[in-house]
């Protein structure tokens, strides 16, 4: 086993990344063991989250964490720890996710309102990856989501390759998208199956010939205008989905007349389109992030009376502890199967509908969200200091008083960054405040990497925060979001009502 992997690699099981606070390992379960009692739909029975655990609890810091495209982690591991849990979990029998990831979402087949169940076409396009031989020519990062389009839907996950669920007149198509997540994807086609599993995997041939660094988000505009217009070019050839275009810069790329390209507006000698803004851009525009999309938490009705009932991990973190004690209550209420979910969340399925309560109100009291309207889904934390020797802030504390007093506000992204890597958000937010040896800077519509305009001491962030709060509500329209609020007063007001805080404390 490796001692750790370099930074931006995948932690699996086999290869752990270093953190601040240790080695750091990622879980993709697909099913429960054939002696585990675990189910076979991709889930985990809650002896078997327990188990898990439980050798958190024996080799790490006990801290886990579920991750925004729902995988599981554990932290502050050693290299000979690393080892053991590794050991332990193939005692376990969980069976975790290997190869290029098709990922489907956590409700798909069971959820009534899916305009389609995504798994099989989940599938096949993972037997297409094998046949090509593609899998170890991909970085580990690189990714497809299947989007049935139910409840639950993947918007908020990013992907090389993205394949969603629309109904047309002629029945289930799949739109095509490619770099992005549900909002700011570059659209390629609207397809049937067969033909959006070969275009998904003629897109993943020619970001392998880039190499393993590369991702859909560095693909040619005329490698994507050959692509879409490959499609349309075979369809009308009546040639056979698995005759497929080894479309590479290596080997050329399909040269199209001007008027064929699915891309709705692209010719030949016009520029791209204008992409979808993004849910960052769009906070700062009014727009929540997220647009309509279902947040994880509260309950979920699901074919023949049955109900999920979601429940989130506040910025995705919890100590091992209390995962075993929720998943102890949902084991004495009957449930049968806990799954992971997008958005940092569980799923409990397979308890009676009158569990689902009591099994909410010990969530509740453990400390984990239980609602979507709970102010902390706005706010994004890493474990931050003392838990991470990388943070500079203690960014968990920070988080929950600003949740507390400034919960009205919060409609759009807030980020808490011990440090200027921003691991709980790559991502661009509203706000972002990063640990950093001035104290707590606040980044105004950016990431954490970028330069913050103005700073205070990292004790004294939330009042800061606190102080913004106090400004949007004396200065927004009546109907206004704190969002749209923020974008006029600008990011020189922001900051200057950050600073005054600390101002005011001198005086």
């Amino acid at each position: 086993m490796n001692a750790f992997s370099r930074r931006g690699a995948c932690p699996a099981l086999s290869v752990p990344m270093q953190t601040g606070d240790g080695l750091l390992v990622r879980l993709n379960p697909v099913a429960g063991g054939p002696s585990s009692g675990g189910p076979s739909s991709g889930g985990l029975s809650p002896k078997l989250l327990i188990g898990l655990c439980e050798s958190a609890l024996r080799h790490g810091n006990g801290i886990m964490e579920v991750t925004a495209r729902g995988s599981l982690q554990i932290r502050g591991l050693t290299t000979d720890s690393a080892a053991r849990l590794a050991a332990e979990v193939d005692a376990l029998d969980i069976a975790v996710r290997t190869g290029v990831p098709v990922e489907t979402g956590p409700l798909a087949g069971i959820d009534p309102q899916e305009i389609a169940d995504p798994r099989p076409l989940a599938e096949r396009i993972r037997a297409s990856i094998d046949e090509a031989g593609l899998a170890p020519r991909l970085g580990p990062k690189v990714s497809v989501v299947v989007d049935g389009c139910g409840q639950l839907t993947m918007d908020s996950v990013t992907a090389d390759v993205r394949l969603a669920a629309v109904r047309v007149d002629a029945g289930v198509r799949w739109r095509v998208s490619v770099a992005g997540d549900g909002w700011n994807g570059r659209p390629l086609v609207t397809a049937d199956e067969g033909s959006a599993c070969d275009i998904t995997v003629a897109a993943l041939r020619m970001v392998a010939e880039k190499g393993r660094e590369a991702h859909a988000r560095d693909l040619t505009e005329r490698q994507l205008v050959s692509l879409a217009g490959w499609l349309c070019s075979t369809s009308l050839r009546e040639a056979p989905p698995s005759v497929l275009p080894d479309i590479s810069p290596s080997r050329g790329e399909i040269t199209l007349p001007p008027m064929v390209s699915p891309i709705s507006g692209v010719g030949k000698e016009k520029p791209a389109p204008k992409l979808p803004i993004s849910p960052p851009e769009g906070e700062m525009s009014g727009r929540t992030e997220g647009g309509a999309s279902r947040k994880p938490s509260g309950l979920f009705p699901l074919a023949g009376d049955a109900i999920a009932l979601g429940i989130a991990l506040p910025y995705g973190s919890m100590p091992a502890d209390k995962i075993i004690a929720l998943a102890q209550s949902a084991l004495s209420l009957n449930t049968t199967e806990i799954r992971l979910a997008p958005s940092r969340a569980l799923l409990f399925l397979g308890q009676p509908p009158a569990a689902n309560q009591p099994l909410q109100h010990t969530a509740t009291a453990l400390g984990f969200v239980t609602a979507p309207t709970d102010p902390r889904t706005r706010i994004a934390a890493c474990p931050g200091t003392p838990a991470c020797a990388s943070g500079r802030i203690a960014t968990r504390d920070i988080a929950e008083t600003i949740a507390t007093e400034n919960a009205d506000i919060l409609d759009f992204t807030l980020h808490i960054s011990g440090c200027a890597k921003g691991c709980a958000h790559p991502a661009l937010a509203t706000l972002t405040i990063v640990g950093g040896e001035n104290g707590a800077g606040l980044v105004v519509n950016a990431t954490a990497k970028a330069l913050p305009a103005g700073y205070r001491p990292g004790y004294d962030a939330a009042r800061g925060i606190g102080r913004v709060a106090a400004m949007i509500r004396s200065a927004r329209y009546q109907g206004e979001t704190a969002a749209a609020c923020l974008t006029r007063l600008g990011p020189a007001g922001i900051a200057e009502a950050y600073r005054q805080a600390q101002t005011e404390k001198r005086k």
